[in-house]
């Protein structure tokens, strides 16, 4: 696949809420896409205004006392940003090709297989002027700006009240806020919906002109899926198919060797999810074109071809060998490169404190927990200030958070309104709940711990970038929470955009003095321990239906295991040592599950 591509065979995702937040502004000018986080309006804002000052605008605020509040502080960024990233590609396209220029270096970038890097060297060679300055001209017109996506995590969606407390209508719910916000922007480009399936915002899709086709077959803004499985991509599609809402991608990530929120499948292993997608996919894009042109009629549009349905893979990609063999064994579009890119300060808003310990981790500071109040598993880094934090307070005797800006609020068993599982209220009376408890539980410490878990993420994903960008107002918490994926614990240093680019193409190798076992086994190894810590979780308290659900995970692991052995011989870019002692880890895991009984 990459050696069709022009420009970039990889994208930047989403990075916590405000690590990526204005990737777009740092990259978008060189041809690199990347994923904006969309659902804190309060920290959006505050970058609003930093970036308008900064291109010398007038700032106008959008106050939380104005109608629709969310939505337009979102559309007014997502404007800001185009207009910025406008006006940089503008003047990159105008520089002359000089070394150091922004020009020069966006070819530079460019992966060696793309065609406009073979047409750019072919003019570096030419030694007539005149053909020399049409080559350059010619160059220019075929430029590129990488995408300006965003992100809403579909179950992060409160309903919310007005002014006086009443409680408004569905479509100004925190996740329909955020598409409305993004609908109404001037951007070209794509939604990228995760962490499953919402049917109410779903429904919203319908009505925006943007997601339909133009009288060009063409879409103004895409819709993407990021999911972990064929099975619930296909039904999230189709039930968009059957409103009229075309899926443009299909963004696979690896259920646990990820950043974020984790959704482990039922041992379903990233290489078989992959395998399916490629030997489905004419099958699934006849069924979704067909309910598509049905919906599409409906409506009284017209569509006169299937539209492109791109499938592209992140999660735990590490080397170039690995990148490239994705690319071209599975067919996929292109490749996602999240965590390095929180080591690029260049690029992404991590401060410097939180940098550094990110540079000087070790792989056992990287773990799976369930510090998420959404009550799904979360990468977390153990050397966080944030989890630091956590812990003084439990010692203090005052766990949990002051919840301020409830976006993940959604527990009532002592309230009427939802409040939030890391609040510093929910926490107070759950564990006043649990000490009144008689007799007390065998298992008082293990549910305490339980109940103190839980992080505060809507500010402490937010934070690091209001650090950076010395936008903390005084008294505000300055205790971060970072959530990489473990395969950052083989980058060890501070890099920049050239260097991580050039990494991505095998121009260079970061981790040439790194031991490093393949992403499928890493990834394996990540499913292994998941499985033997609910297995042991369960242990006095299995139930007929748990008992199922581990026999067919581990049932799963052993057909994926199986699945990589075969694959081994077909990996033709690496060596047969290489290959030797991926076969004999594979083993290794294998005999280990085995032995664990069940």
């Amino acid at each position: 696949m990459s050696k069709e591509n022009t420009t970039h065979t990889f994208h930047i995702p989403v990075l916590g809420l405000g690590y990526s937040v204005d990737t777009p502004i740092k990259v978008s000018h060189f041809g690199i896409s990347s994923v904006a986080s969309i659902v804190d309006d309060e920290m959006i804002e505050r970058m609003r205004k930093f970036h308008t000052l900064k291109n010398d605008e007038t700032y106008i605020p959008i106050l939380s006392s104005e109608h629709d509040f969310r939505s337009r502080r979102i559309t007014a960024y997502l404007d800001l940003m185009e207009r910025i990233v406008n006006k940089q590609f503008d003047n990159l396209r105008q520089q002359p090709f000089n070394e150091g220029n922004d020009i020069t270096r966006y070819f530079d970038l460019l992966p060696d297989t793309s065609s406009l890097k073979k047409r750019y060297e072919k003019m570096l060679l030419s030694e007539d002027p005149e053909e020399k300055k049409w080559m350059q001209g010619a160059l220019r017109n075929c430029l590129k700006k990488g995408a300006i996506d965003v992100n809403i995590m579909s179950k992060v969606d409160k309903l919310n009240r007005d002014v006086y407390g009443e409680i408004l209508s569905d479509d100004y719910s925190d996740a329909s806020a955020a598409l409305r916000g993004f609908a109404n922007s001037t951007l070209t480009s794509s939604l990228i919906l995760s962490a499953g399936m919402n049917p109410r915002l779903y429904n919203y899709l319908e009505n925006f002109r943007d997601f339909y086709p133009d009288e060009n077959d063409n879409f103004r803004k895409k819709i993407i899926l990021k999911v972990s499985d064929f099975r619930s991509a296909f039904i999230q599609a189709k039930f968009l198919a059957k409103k009229g809402i075309w899926v443009s991608e299909f963004r696979i990530e690896s259920g646990l060797n990820c950043g974020g929120h984790a959704f482990a499948t039922e041992g379903y292993l990233l290489g078989p999810i992959l395998e399916e997608f490629k030997d489905r996919k004419e099958e699934m894009l006849t069924e979704l074109f067909g309910l598509y042109k049905v919906a599409l009629e409906a409506k009284e549009y017209q569509i006169s071809k299937i539209p492109e349905l791109k499938i592209t893979v992140q999660g735990g990609i590490g080397t170039a060998e690995e990148d490239h063999f994705l690319l071209e064994h599975y067919q996929v579009n292109a490749t996602g490169w999240g965590s390095p890119f929180l080591l690029v300060p260049e690029v992404t808003n991590v401060d410097e404190a939180t940098l550094k310990d990110l540079a000087e981790a070790k792989s056992d500071d990287y773990y799976i927990s369930n510090s998420s109040p959404l009550g799904v598993l979360f990468n977390n880094f153990k050397k966080s200030s944030a989890e630091k934090q956590r812990l003084e307070r439990i010692a203090a005797g005052r766990p949990g958070s002051p919840c301020k800006k409830k976006y993940l609020v959604s527990n009532t068993e002592f309230t009427s309104e939802p409040i939030c599982t890391a609040s510093r209220q929910y926490q107070h009376l759950k564990i006043k709940q649990l000490q009144e408890t008689e007799p007390r539980p065998a298992d008082y410490e293990e549910q305490f711990n339980a109940i103190t878990e839980k992080l505060c993420l809507c500010d402490g994903l937010s934070t690091s970038t209001l650090l950076k960008n010395h936008l903390l107002k005084p008294r505000e918490n300055t205790a971060v929470s970072i959530c990489p994926g473990p395969n950052l614990a083989w980058f060890s240093k501070v890099y920049s955009l050239d260097e991580i680019v050039k990494h991505i193409y095998g121009k260079i190798d970061l981790l040439s003095k790194v031991n490093r076992p393949n992403m499928f086994v890493n990834e394996l190894n990540l499913y292994v321990d998941y499985y033997k810590k609910d297995l042991e979780a369960n242990a006095q308290k299995l139930n007929e239906k748990k008992r199922k659900y581990l026999i067919k995970f581990k049932e799963q692991l052993l057909v994926g295991i199986d699945y990589y052995k075969e694959l081994v011989p077909k990996i033709t870019n690496q060596t047969l040592a290489y290959k030797a002692e991926m076969i004999g880890q594979l083993r290794g895991v294998e005999m280990e599950l085995r032995e664990i009984g069940l």
